[in-house]
């Protein structure tokens, strides 16, 4: 069996498995112009750590960063002109994130686990509200019977569902 090479595995924290297609139209290319474009970035990377180490004594050696630099540039270049027909807009704070190192899946991730933290929270409050609604209701009506049978109007108008 063949190893894979490097290059055609995927990043692995990658939203994608490497068996599902890029999707068909603008987004696939610009998908795998991305790609394309965290490829040349990590080639540049590890070829300046190779000529600042490695071949730095060699002679005759040619200096391989240029062509990995002008590489990068393309991507660049190619992205830049596909965003002119992309209309997708991106939230600023997700842009900002990225700026500061912070993985957007993670984020992400946080961001779903804070929700539903406080939907929880929310949901005991709206337990504690119920349950002190029904204490009243049976005070009110122990305390007041001729107009209990207007609490349990009220109460059935307003709790469609329970």
């Amino acid at each position: 069996m063949v190893p894979q090479s490097r290059q055609s595995l995927p990043a692995p924290d990658s939203p994608r498995s490497s068996q599902s297609p890029a999707p068909s139209g603008i987004q696939g290319d610009l998908e795998l112009e991305l790609l394309g474009l965290a490829n040349a970035l990590y080639n540049l990377g590890t070829t300046v750590i190779n000529d600042s180490t490695k071949e730095r004594d060699k002679p005759g050696g040619g200096k391989q960063v240029g062509p990995r630099v002008n590489d990068v540039v393309t991507h660049l270049a190619t992205l830049d002109d596909m965003s002119q027909h992309i209309s997708a807009m991106i939230p600023v704070q997700v842009l900002a994130d990225i700026d500061n190192s912070r993985n957007p899946m993670q984020l992400t991730k946080e961001r779903l686990e804070r929700a539903a933290t406080e939907n929880q929270f929310m949901n005991g409050k709206i337990a504690a509200i119920n349950s002190y609604r029904q204490f009243l209701d049976d005070a009110i009506a122990q305390n007041f019977p001729e107009i209990q049978s207007k609490l349990k109007e009220t109460d059935s108008d307003s709790h469609p569902q329970e």
